[in-house]
């Protein structure tokens, strides 16, 4: 009947060929129903470490070029650390719905059933790739080619060189030089240095990817610490001084470390200039630049002290120095371009923003957090007034009334005391006055007790979220990843966990019934004459060791299906060494 229909009707089977060649125009990414997505994050790069912030000292003239034509919001917000902004940069949701509450100590796994930007865009039919940061999880089910990204070149952990990173760890002052990456889940032997490597990765991913829509995430390490920089981008600032040239109240005081820390940033932070070039560079060869949105921010605000634009606070800090970050969107084939926002936006509202411009559907079965920002952008709407932001940051979880703000229409309330403190103890700025430098909370105490209020109600809503409550597990002897490493980033138990020997710490974990070889690694050789203990309660395994050794080794071990803590330790007389990482291989 039908093929007779159009028999029939030729002309309505010319109507149907023309839809189909729009349609699959479209999917290819060569008009604006399916445009290509670019999504770049630097890592505590703070809001004062542009040249189109008035930064005299440093050299960003492709950011600064890229930040003129394109859409700023000026008052653009994220976490005051790493991990909690990727949750909600990745799933347009607050950290702790996710399962993210640190950076470490176990509290930087993301839970498996989120969605994130990557799944939301595959699932309209974009290839998607990631290269450089993740932070959300090192092990099945949680790494980026479980969430969603076909292609992913990452290093582990918050950082390359931190312990988590155990591939590039003992590399010390060259951890950022020659690294061993992980490539689709599997390690790989790179040369280079890291934030080359990332671009050179990205760029290959979208000439693969140009005759279709992508999804590219570049999340580059740099310029967090170790703070380690080509030798010619280092020579460009060694002679400068970082604290000179601002005006009164520009900069917190700086002293020589602060000053040197500085100069490596500005030189990381060039790097990064220089290779956003090679990748602009690569659009244009490509014809991508009209289709292509482009999006650039920062993780949060500087980790060491300089110039962050005369805001008060640096990383971790809920004040605007720690949460405050640049945002520039570009979409040539559909926004003006250099135009200011000055509404207040943040990290949550990056998925419902990218849903709305490629057609893609937010998640229906879940709170999303964020709200699109296209309204403002194309028509200077401000769908945003009168909602709520809210930011938190403490070790481990969240601690009542401890580095906590809610901000609401420019006014900001926050809380750095105890937890039974009265409203006299909370501060309470206009950001459009005198900015976080003038606590107005005696003048305005019913509105302070107001904003306390929904404080108290946002915390209290989202420290019983079901991944608060149960901790994303990380699962052992699936098909999908053996051997899987435990690394300290992803390890709890006492608070700090880092490098320490003489430590209490575990892993949560589902384990998937079979047998078992493990091979636990320390930091330093341990002494002969004691045992290495496995705990997984209900069980017990022992093997004894008779010499100076720092990797040691148990066969053969049978689990059941089991979910559990996964505790191992060496044990010598009275003296514990918790191992610095773990492999849990299926046999």
């Amino acid at each position: 009947m039908k093929i007779s229909f159009l028999t029939k009707n030729p002309g309505m089977l010319m109507i149907i060929t023309l839809l189909s060649i729009l349609f699959f125009t479209g999917c290819n990414g060569e008009n604006h129903e399916r445009p290509n997505v670019i999504l770049i994050m630097t890592d505590d790069q703070g809001y004062g470490d542009l040249g189109y912030h008035g930064n005299p000292h440093i050299h960003t003239p492709v950011l600064d070029d890229f930040a003129e034509k394109s859409t700023r919001f000026l008052n653009f917000y994220v976490s005051p650390v790493c991990a909690p902004t990727r949750s909600s940069l990745m799933t347009g949701r607050y950290s702790l719905r996710t399962g993210v509450r640190d950076t470490y100590n176990g509290g930087a796994i993301m839970a498996a059933d989120e969605i994130t930007i990557a799944e939301m865009l595959k699932n309209a039919g974009y290839n998607t790739g990631v290269f450089g940061k993740w932070h959300l999880g090192d092990s099945y089910p949680s790494r980026s080619i479980d969430q969603g990204f076909d292609e992913s070149v990452n290093h582990l952990s918050g950082g390359m060189g931190q312990v988590g990173d155990f591939t590039t760890y003992f590399h010390y002052d060259s951890s950022y030089f020659n690294p061993v990456l992980w490539h689709n889940g599997k390690k790989e032997k790179y040369k280079g240095y890291c934030s080359d490597i990332f671009t050179e990765e990205a760029i290959k991913f979208i000439q693969e990817n140009n005759d279709q829509p992508f999804f590219c995430y570049l999340s580059y390490n740099a310029p967090h610490t170790p703070l380690q920089a080509p030798g010619e981008y280092y020579d460009i600032y060694k002679d400068i001084d970082p604290s000179a040239g601002f005006g009164d109240n520009q900069l917190p005081e700086m002293n020589e470390k602060d000053k040197e820390d500085a100069r490596k940033v500005y030189a990381m932070v060039s790097n990064i200039d220089d290779n956003l070039g090679k990748l602009f560079g690569s659009l244009e060869k490509l014809d991508l630049v009209e289709n292509t949105i482009v999006i650039f921010l920062t993780d949060n605000g500087p980790q060491q002290r300089r110039y962050v634009g005369g805001f008060r606070g640096l990383k971790g800090s809920v004040y605007e120095g720690g949460i405050h970050v640049p945002f520039f969107i570009s979409y040539p084939g559909k926004f003006k371009g250099n135009q200011d926002i000055d509404i207040a936006a943040a990290h949550i509202d990056v998925l419902p923003t990218l849903a709305e411009l490629c057609h893609a559907n937010v998640p229906g079965d879940r709170i999303i957090d964020g709200k699109s920002l296209v309204p403002a952008i194309e028509n200077n709407e401000n769908n945003l007034e009168d909602r709520s932001l809210f930011f938190y940051w403490s070790r481990k979880y969240p601690e009542k009334y401890k580095n906590v703000a809610l901000l609401r229409n420019n006014i900001k309330l926050i809380g750095n005391t105890d937890f039974n403190s009265g409203i006299e103890d909370f501060e309470l700025y206009d950001l459009k006055g005198r900015g976080e430098y003038e606590n107005i909370i005696s003048d305005e105490e019913a509105m302070a007790k107001t904003l306390k209020d929904e404080l108290d109600q946002t915390l209290e809503e989202l420290i019983h979220e079901e991944h608060m409550i149960h901790q994303p597990p990380i699962v052992i002897g699936s098909q999908y990843e053996n051997p899987v490493y435990l690394n300290r980033n992803d390890a709890s138990g006492e608070f700090g966990i880092w490098s320490q020997e003489h430590i209490f710490g575990y892993w949560n974990v589902k384990i998937m019934k079979g047998t078992y070889n493990l091979r636990f690694k320390f930091i330093e050789p341990v002494p002969p004459g004691g045992s290495m203990l496995l705990e997984t309660s209900p069980v017990f395994n022992l093997v004894r060791n008779e010499k100076q050794t720092d990797l040691i080794e148990m066969k053969s071990i049978i689990f059941d299906d089991l979910e559990t803590k996964f505790l191992p330790f060496y044990r010598v007389g009275h003296t514990r060494y918790f191992p610095f990482w773990v492999e849990v291989e299926k046999k």
